[in-house]
Order: C-alpha cells, then sequence, then structure tokens
C-alpha cells in the first residue's frame, strides 16, 4: 500500500496561517499566497482530527480548496453557505471557529458530522440527505429579496446529489425567478481533458467577468436588429461557444448563468472567479461547474476505491483503519446473503437500492447478479415506482432503502404500491438509533409511518436468524407489499438455518415463559428483553418475553393470550411513538381487553430527535436498555 507522509500539524508548522484563523473574518486580511497555505492546512488538521475520530474523510477532502476560497471572498455569516447533504463540512466547520472541537465530531456532546443550524451561526441550513441545497438557497434568496437584503447565497451540490429530481425542481424554479442565487456543482466524478485544460481555464475566467457579460449582452442587444435567421443562426453560436467550455447548455436552458468547468484544487482560478461572481451582482442564478477529486491531498484516500469516504479511526501514515474484528456477521451482511441463495433459485428476484449499494448490501447481490441489480442513483421515489412497475410485470423486486432515506419516497409507497398492492418488498436497514450519524439518520418513523398504509405487511428482525427467516417470507409473499427491518451493526451470533422457513404471516413466538408479566418485543430489542428477565428473576419476578415479529398483521391471539395471563403487559420497539406499541393498544382497546385492570406500558424511542453518540448509550439515554425495562417492570409491580 502507498503511504503518505504525516501531514504537518498547524499546532507545529513554523509558521501556521490556520493558528492566526478562528472565524471567517481572519482570512480577509490575508494575501493569496497565504489563503492557499491556509488550504494546506486545513487539510492536515481535517485528517489528523478524523484519524482520532473516525467519520467523514474522502468528500471533506476534496472540497478543501473550495471550502476555503468561499470563506476567504464571501461574507460569511452575512453572505449564506449551504452545504448539500453536509458530510463535506469537516473544513467548514474547521474554518468557522470550531477547529479545536473537531476531536469531538460524531462523538456524543461533540459535533455533528453534518451542518447543524444549533451548533453555529455558520451552518446556514442543516443537512443529512440530499440534494436539499438549492431549494433552501432559493428559499434564503427569495427571503433576502423580499426584506431588500444585498447578501449573497451560495449552495454547494455534488454531481451525486444533483442526480436527484428535487435538485432540478429547484433549478427549474430558480430560473423562474430570477433570484440572485450562486449553485456550485462540486464535480468529484470527472476531469478537465488535458488538450482543453489551458484554454479553457483563461475562458472560464473571462466569461465569470463583468466586461465578459456587458459585451455579451451588448451583443444580443445588437444581434436583436438583425432578420430572425440570423439572429438564430447567432444564438446558435454562442451556445456552441460556451457549450464548449462547460457543457452548460442544460444549465443555460434552465435560466441559469453557466461558468466551467474549474479546476476546484486551483486557487489561483477559485479566488479570482469567485471574486468576479461576487462583484457581478448578476440578476439571475449563476451555476458554477467545479472539478474535484475525493480524497485529494492524501495518498492513501486518493487510492482507496471509496476514497475513505467513511471510516473508523485510523494511522495516519499508512491510512489503515483500526476496525475490530466482528464476532459475528452485520446485519446488513445477512440480508445479502440471504437474498443471493433465493437468487440462486429464483430467477424473478431482483435487487434495487438508491446510491447505496455498499450500505444495503445490495453490492453483493450485484457481485453475483448484476444483470439484476440496480442502482437508481439519489432518487427514492423512482426508485419505489421502479420497483413497483417490475412487480406489476410479476418480478420480486427487493427494494433496499434506509428506513430514514425510504421517508423520502413516501408518496410512492402509498400511491404506486400499497393502493395496487403490488408485491414490493422493502428492505429497511437502519432500523432504529444508528449512533455517529444522529438524528438525520437514524430509523425511527418506519413502522408508524408504514403502519397506517392498507395491504402493508410489517415484519421486524430480532436476530440474524430471524432476519434470514424475513427474507425467505419476503420472497415467498406475493399478495401484496411486504417490509421487513433490521438494525445497523452485527448480528448477536445466533446460528443461521442453511435453508431459512417462510414465517406464517401475522405469527409471532414465545421465548421464555413466566407468570407475573409479559414483555411483547418488536425487532432489536429482544436481547434487552431477556437480559432484563434474567435480572428480574433474581427479584422473584417471573416474566414472559415474546417476539412479536409482525406489527401489521398483529398476532392477536398472542397479544390476548398475554394479556389475560399475566398482571401486566410491557411493549418495546426500537422506532418512534405511533408505531407498535400503538397498533396493540388500539387492538387491546378495541377489544375490552383493558376493561379488566390489565396494565399496559409502551416503550419507545422518546418524542426528541436524538444527537449522536454510541449506540448502547443512545439507547440508554432512550431507556430502552435493560436497566430501563426492569426499572419499568418493578414501577408496575
Amino acid at each position: 500500500m502507498q503511504t503518505a507522509p504525516k501531514p504537518t500539524s498547524p499546532s507545529h508548522a513554523s509558521i501556521s496561517v490556520l493558528s492566526r484563523v478562528n472565524i471567517p473574518a481572519d482570512i480577509k486580511g490575508l494575501k493569496d499566497s497565504e489563503i492557499k497555505q491556509l488550504a494546506d492546512e486545513v487539510r492536515a488538521h481535517v485528517i489528523e482530527s478524523v484519524a482520532q475520530t473516525g467519520g467523514h474523510l474522502g468528500a471533506g477532502l476534496g472540497v478543501v480548496e473550495l471550502t476555503t476560497a468561499l470563506h476567504a471572498v464571501f461574507d460569511t455569516p452575512k453572505d449564506k453557505l449551504i452545504w448539500d447533504v453536509g458530510h463535506q463540512c469537516y473544513p467548514h466547520k474547521v474554518l468557522t471557529g470550531r477547529k479545536d472541537r473537531m476531536n469531538t465530531i460524531r462523538q456524543g456532546g461533540g459535533l455533528s458530522g453534518f451542518t447543524k443550524r444549533k451548533e453555529s451561526e455558520y451552518d446556514d441550513f442543516g443537512a443529512g440527505h440530499s440534494s436539499t441545497s438549492i431549494s433552501a438557497g432559493l428559499g434564503m434568496a427569495v427571503a433576502r429579496d423580499i426584506k431588500g437584503g444585498d447578501n449573497q447565497v451560495i449552495a454547494v451540490i455534488g454531481d451525486g446529489s444533483i442526480s436527484a429530481g428535487m435538485a432540478y425542481e429547484a433549478m427549474n424554479n430558480a430560473g423562474d425567478i430570477n433570484s440572485r442565487l450562486l449553485v456550485i456543482l462540486n464535480d468529484n466524478d470527472m476531469s478537465i481533458a488535458p488538450p482543453t485544460g489551458a484554454v479553457s481555464r483563461h475562458l472560464t475566467k473571462l466569461v465569470s467577468g463583468k466586461h465578459y457579460r456587458n459585451v455579451r449582452d451588448l451583443a444580443k442587444k445588437a444581434t436583436s436588429i438583425l432578420p430572425e435567421p440570423l439572429q438564430k443562426a447567432a444564438a446558435r453560436a454562442e451556445e456552441s461557444a460556451r457549450a464548449a467550455l462547460g457543457h452548460g447548455t442544460l444549465f443555460e436552458e434552465m435560466g441559469f448563468y453557466y461558468i466551467g468547468p474549474v479546476d476546484g484544487h486551483n486557487m489561483d482560478h477559485l479566488l479570482p472567479i469567485l471574486r468576479n461572481i461576487r462583484d457581478a451582482k448578476q440578476d439571475k442564478p449563476v451555476l458554477l461547474h467545479v472539478v474535484t477529486q475525493k480524497g485529494k491531498g492524501y495518498a492513501p484516500a486518493e487510492n482507496s476505491t471509496d476514497k475513505m469516504h467513511g471510516v473508523a479511526t485510523f494511522d495516519v501514515v499508512t491510512g489503515k483503519q483500526n476496525k475490530p474484528k466482528a464476532n459475528a456477521p452485520s446485519f446488513t451482511r445477512v440480508f445479502a446473503d440471504s437474498l443471493v441463495k433465493l437468487a440462486d433459485t429464483d430467477p424473478m428476484i431482483v435487487g434495487i437500492t438508491a446510491a447505496m449499494p455498499g450500505g444495503t448490501g445490495m453490492d453483493v447481490f450485484g457481485g453475483v447478479y448484476p444483470e439484476r441489480m440496480f442502482d437508481c442513483g439519489i432518487a427514492e421515489q423512482h426508485a419505489v415506482t421502479f420497483a413497483a412497475g417490475l412487480a406489476a410485470e410479476g418480478m420480486k423486486p427487493f427494494c433496499a432503502i434506509y428506513s430514514t432515506f425510504l421517508q423520502r419516497g413516501y408518496d410512492q409507497v402509498v400511491h404506486d404500491v400499497c393502493i395496487q398492492n403490488l408485491p414490493v418488498k422493502f428492505a429497511i436497514d437502519r432500523a432504529g438509533l444508528v449512533g455517529a450519524d444522529g438524528a438525520t439518520h437514524a430509523g425511527s418513523f418506519d413502522t408508524a409511518y408504514l403502519g397506517c398504509l392498507p395491504n402493508m405487511v410489517l415484519m421486524a428482525a430480532a436476530d440474524e436468524a430471524e432476519l434470514a427467516s424475513m427474507v425467505t417470507t419476503a420472497a415467498h409473499y406475493n399478495d401484496g407489499p411486504i417490509a421487513f427491518r433490521f438494525p445497523r451493526g452485527n448480528g448477536y451470533g445466533v446460528d443461521i438455518p442453511d435453508t431459512p422457513e417462510a414465517l406464517e404471516i401475522g405469527k409471532g413466538r414465545i421465548i421464555r415463559e413466566g407468570k407475573n408479566i409479559a414483555i411483547l418485543s418488536y425487532g432489536g430489542r429482544l436481547q434487552e428483553c431477556l437480559e432484563a428477565a434474567t435480572q428480574l428473576e433474581g427479584k422473584d419476578i417471573s416474566v414472559t418475553v415474546a417476539d412479536a415479529r409482525f406489527a401489521k398483521p398483529l398476532d392477536e391471539t398472542l397479544i390476548k393470550t398475554l394479556s389475560e395471563n399475566h398482571n401486566a403487559l410491557i411493549t418495546i420497539e426500537e422506532g418512534s411513538i405511533g408505531g407498535f406499541g400503538s397498533f396493540v393498544l388500539e387492538y387491546l382497546s378495541r377489544e375490552g381487553l383493558l376493561d379488566n385492570g390489565l396494565k399496559i406500558r409502551t416503550m419507545h424511542l422518546p418524542d426528541i430527535y436524538q444527537d449522536q453518540d454510541k449506540p448502547e448509550k443512545q439507547y440508554a439515554q432512550a431507556r430502552l436498555d435493560a436497566n430501563a425495562i426492569v426499572e419499568k417492570v418493578l414501577s408496575l409491580l
């Protein structure tokens, strides 16, 4: 493996610029040469910080120069700077008063791994999901115009995020409104071809300037007096010239003034172009196309297949990550392997994901069946309806989307899948709390938002063997849509059958029998329930522990038996209010099972957005661990 020299820490550099920069205003008096050095020191600071904490690395390294240049040129926080997704915001945090807290990023009580409004006045819009920046930026620009302000609004969006429909909806609206807005397309999936390099850079600098625009406007006025055929010819000639510069025809058609492509790592190009844009006071939206490289400036990241996008703690010199050996496979891997096994004998099974093949395990499926795996890009709405179309033609689509991202395709789940009762199989990864990614990625709401939909079947896996059975169940179920949720992280070491059997729809199981109190678990809290039962046994309290397996349809027979044979019943789930516990309460109420003094309590996630921390600490804070279950039982007795 190629190694990189250890970056110079700003605190040990002989003449450190970063030590003099605490907020963006401190950059204003720097020479351009010092701004370049500042970018180098920011990169080193990010690398050393993430090496200690883990987190997102490659994306941030790719925008170090762009981030530094933006804060050097624009007057933040008066000028609004919006980062799409936010995982590339580490350099931004270094430059906006948080450099000394970077060793707390994604840690409990520390900095968020994304932009967060309550964390800093420089975080103008919070993000964790993609493709929102242009919409938010346009809203801020229009608000500025209504209030008579004169500040700039800049939205930075990546080439992946701009593939989502929402970004084009926003650009279409922006081109129609004609409010002053700068959209920076951070393109890290292409390169500037050498033959066009020097000329392209020179002409790009020219077209960003006021002089060029004045000449262009004058030329337009001049051509307006020409006969119509000559007007069209002149327009086509200019369009062709600008397209040769930067392929900007699409953005021009949407009403943007297109500039680019620009080398996003070359300060000699970035700084003057951004200054030209700042000073032009353009009365229409501008799109600046910047080309960058993920992982730039750190050899292990540059040479990594994923550009060290998300990393554990690592050695700065070698880039080797400190990943502990797992004693059991991850739930995601169990899902992937189970799906591959089923696909071996069922050619109707296909896999779908929305730009997350690695995160959902669909890369494993695609490695075996590339012609049957479809990555739809950051387009959850399309992915869901695409799956519905496949199901309508007799295929068995497994649509693998994180709980938090499936929210983005909700209307399609309702309108295109459930109303038509199409047998789409939803594999919902990251169910429950997710640790360092915090509130934006927590899978809190899927049981509540899917459980209210007619025709939907809902399952939750308590362990890896149950997950394998649920994948099999979904593959065999063709009477309508079905979803199964499973948590992030590794399993419990439970043996997985070579040939998992399909579960009977709507049937739970009793794991441990007792007399005094019943605990009914839905999903990944089952092990905590069993631990609580063991602790309570030591206090002479006999506990029944049951695994519901299904939230819809409920195992009403099981619930009725538990309610009639115990003094109290507790439901527990790693989801929000309005989910499994609410379904159980509604059934008990409807059937009159609450009329004879049954004590019932529901345990679910608190009605807040929880900040990042280690998952076990998050669940303790949520009062969903074994200790909290014991306390709840004792309070009932």
